[in-house]
Parts: structure tokens; C-alpha cells; sequence
């Protein structure tokens, strides 16, 4: 099997968190996992970090902490009116 790449795992990460905006908080471990069911043993931890990391630095994914880490889309202001 071909190698993942990390712009792969972090299209599927923002799908991932996209579908569960507003229902279901999101640790970054649950990402991870959660790619790791999807993609096999092929994508490793670091690709998964790299992807996450790709998300946040982007802006697409921001962290957010109540009571521990989440990764969730941005809130825009004046969006749901």
C-alpha cells in the first residue's frame, strides 16, 4: 500500500470534525484513532500530528479546552443569525 500523506489525513480530519460540529467535542486522540481505523497501520501517529498541526496553523481546526483539549472548527462571528 502506498504511504499517506499528511495533506490526505488532515482532509479527512476537517471532514471528520465538520461532521461532528455541534453534536460531538473531538480530542485530538480521538483523531487520531480515528484515522487510524480509516487509513490502516499505514498512517502513523507523526502523520496524524503533522496533519493536525496542518489544520490549526491553517486556521481550518482551532483548539479549544473545557475541562481538557478539543479540536473544533472556528467560530465566525455573525455566522448563525
Amino acid at each position: 500500500m502506498s504511504e499517506i500523506t499528511v495533506q490526505a489525513v488532515a482532509d479527512a480530519m476537517l471532514a471528520l470534525v465538520t461532521e461532528y460540529a455541534g453534536k460531538k467535542k473531538l480530542k485530538p486522540m480521538d483523531l487520531t484513532k480515528a484515522m487510524r481505523e480509516k487509513f490502516g497501520d499505514a498512517c502513523e501517529k507523526q502523520v496524524c500530528k503533522d496533519a493536525l498541526k496542518t489544520l490549526i496553523e491553517s486556521g481550518k481546526c482551532v483548539y479549544t479546552y473545557f475541562g481538557g483539549s478539543f479540536v473544533e472548527l472556528p467560530h465566525i462571528e455573525g455566522a448563525a443569525r
